[in-house]
């Protein structure tokens, strides 16, 4: 492995945790203590945040920094660079969602506090477009790469969470994954009073801290952590619970729906939907994507709501009537 490669895979690897011990360092690097000191000494003096302890228990780790050599982020950049990672963390977007949020959290963890504090103020002007309701806009970043780093670290972490009935807890938790479902982003964790699995959106976690004890990761409840989330979001109670009878095969209508709701044959060309949603809006434009045709059996709510929908866009149809409507305007 030449210089150049070993520094870089040095620098790696004091991202992927919080802190090295340096005969650990050394042997996952295959160098001596004298050529790893040789190799932090050099990106010590290229500006890279490197802190260095010494005696037992002593080793390395990446601090904060004014920069982010050898890209040599300014203010705006770095700024622009962490709330892009989280509107993709956040979006629809064909990037993944946790590659997103473990560069953010590489990135943020050594932003000197200026430009923290400048991306915490820039929260207002970065909400979803149209304030879209499925869309829920991280807000404050520092704090989602706190629990990331946690997760990273297998550190234990409280916080204050808010729960969708609006209730307040104190809640330490062991966190395990950050999970990126239906535009939200959702912390898997342990949690300790209650000695079982749960989930919190990260979004209604207010002011995360790492506690300092560290923890021995457990076994994630199911091989597919996004299903797992998924599956206990489906089990908790919601506004509205919709139900139509869908004319297509269950073969057809469940790739489309089995996000956002659950499907049961009828028939081999016709099934059932069940769609639990906090807003009529989005179980519309669920049931509308479909290309089937349908009918809505519940709640009179949903009925109406989606009539109305029907309503405005057939009259958005008819030209002579669209034109009189703005005429009249």
């Amino acid at each position: 492995m030449t210089t150049s490669t070993r520094v870089l895979e040095l620098l790696g690897l004091l991202q992927t945790r919080r802190h090295w011990p340096g005969e650990e360092l050394a042997r996952r690097l295959d160098v001596s203590q004298r050529t790893l000191r040789r190799d932090v000494d050099g990106l010590q003096e290229l500006g890279y945040p490197i802190v260095t302890t010494r005696g037992v228990g002593g080793g390395y780790q990446l601090g904060s920094g004014v920069s982010l050599p050898p890209l040599v982020l300014s203010e705006d950049e770095a700024a622009a660079t962490v709330l892009g990672l989280k509107e993709i963390a956040t979006g629809i977007y064909p990037a993944p969602a946790e590659a997103a949020v473990s560069a953010m959290a590489k990135i943020v963890q050594v932003l000197p506090r200026r430009i923290r504090d400048r991306v915490a103020s820039l929260r207002s002007v970065t909400t979803s477009p149209g304030g879209d309701p499925q869309i829920s806009p991280i807000a404050d970043v520092t704090a989602l790469t706190t629990v990331a780093l946690a997760c990273r670290d297998a550190e234990t972490v409280a916080f204050t969470y808010r729960a969708r009935d609006g209730a307040v807890t104190e809640r330490t938790v062991q966190p395990h994954r950050i999970v990126s479902v239906d535009n939200r982003l959702y912390l898997l964790a342990w949690d300790l009073e209650r000695g079982a699995w749960r989930t919190f959106r990260i979004d209604r976690a207010t002011a995360p801290r790492r506690t300092g004890q560290r923890f021995a990761p457990r076994r994630l409840p199911s091989s597919d952590p996004g299903e797992y989330v998924r599956a206990q979001i489906g089990s908790m109670p919601a506004r509205y619970r919709v139900h139509a009878t869908v004319e297509a095969p269950v073969e057809q209508v469940a790739p489309e729906i089995a996000h956002y709701g659950v499907v049961e044959p009828l028939d081999d060309t016709s099934c059932e939907v069940h769609i639990a949603a906090e807003s009529l809006d989005w179980a519309a434009f669920c049931l509308g994507a479909l290309e089937a045709p349908l009918v809505i059996h519940g709640p009179p709510e949903a009925i109406a709501h989606i009539g109305s929908w029907g309503k405005r866009f057939a009259e958005a149809t008819e030209p002579e009537a669209a034109r009189c409507r703005l005429d009249r305007q």
